[in-house]
């Protein structure tokens, strides 16, 4: 099938967009550190589930298991911890707007550690892209329209948390380039790995509280935290995965970095707020630059 990781990176900028926004709601709500091991715990166990009964195996070599061990460490217990962070420092909105930085920072390290280059067209798409991500983010929101409050430690927060994804990334496409893998396996992998290191350690340090406590208080934050679950580490990593197996991991990146333009509907849906010309704008030119992407 033609375009199976770019369609691939596109249905992840789809799950991401909706994670977001449940994500930033939970961490609100119990704190950032609760919901990422809480979610990477469900989504565990959905993904064994699923592993189970479609009756994929889990053989991969040694090198395989380490390259993925090393992404779901470095990506989502340091990266996405950092992320959930800034969602709760600095809001979803400006968060993703630096995380947008993932695709110039996969493209330097792809192009030093696998030797991937890339075609003018396809540059050319990326900084398209990322211009139009850009112009709608950086758009000036009323004071009153914002419960959050941009602060270096926020961005900072974020930066890590764009470093993070962008190097997890890496070592899962090491895992993809030795041989092939289900992308449900391979994430199984990654968020157990993430999880046998990030769990004991939480609750040696007093990070993480018991998790019947916390959401038998908060129902609502327990809802939020199992939809993201499946949206992000269940399906989203998945289909991450898928894509960069089948396309270079800077094209895949630039795409999967389209949640702020696919959020404009959601919001406006949700949270009934206008769409300026500027934000309409800023979606068509990335949307345009996603196109360059497909037809390079």
């Amino acid at each position: 099938m033609p375009f199976v990781g770019e369609l691939s990176a596109l249905l992840t900028a789809f799950l991401w967009s909706g994670t977001s926004m449940v994500f930033t709601e939970a961490t609100t709500r119990v704190g950032s550190i609760q919901v990422n091991i809480t979610r990477m715990v469900l989504a565990l166990v959905f993904l064994g589930v699923t592993i189970w009964l479609l009756g994929e195996s889990y053989a991969m070599s040694a090198g395989q298991l380490y390259n993925l061990a090393l992404s779901g460490i470095i990506g989502l217990v340091i990266g996405d911890s950092f992320l959930f962070r800034a969602f709760k420092d600095i809001g979803a909105r400006i968060s993703m707007l630096i995380m947008s930085l993932v695709p110039a920072l996969t493209a330097a390290m792809g192009y030093v550690f696998l030797d991937e280059s890339l075609k003018p067209l396809a540059i050319a798409g990326m900084i398209i892209t990322i211009a139009g991500i850009a112009v709608v983010v950086l758009e000036r929101q009323p004071a009153a329209a914002s419960k959050y409050t941009v602060t270096p430690k926020g961005v900072l927060f974020a930066l890590l948390g764009a470093l993070g994804q962008a190097t997890g990334l890496i070592f899962a496409k090491f895992a993809f380039n030795e041989a092939p893998l289900h992308g449900m396996v391979a994430t199984a992998v990654r968020v157990a790995a993430a999880v046998v290191l990030f769990l004991p350690a939480a609750i040696l340090l007093k990070w993480y509280r018991n998790p019947f406590r916390v959401y038998r208080r908060d129902p609502k934050a327990l809802g939020f935290t199992t939809a993201g679950a499946v949206l992000g580490p269940y399906l989203g990593i998945t289909f991450s995965l898928v894509a960069i197996a089948h396309t270079k991991v800077a094209i895949a990146t630039t795409i999967m970095a389209m949640p702020p333009i696919i959020m404009l509907p959601l919001v406006w849906l949700v949270y009934r707020e206008r769409l300026s010309m500027r934000a309409i704008g800023g979606a068509v030119i990335a949307v345009a630059g996603v196109a360059l992407l497909f037809l390079r």
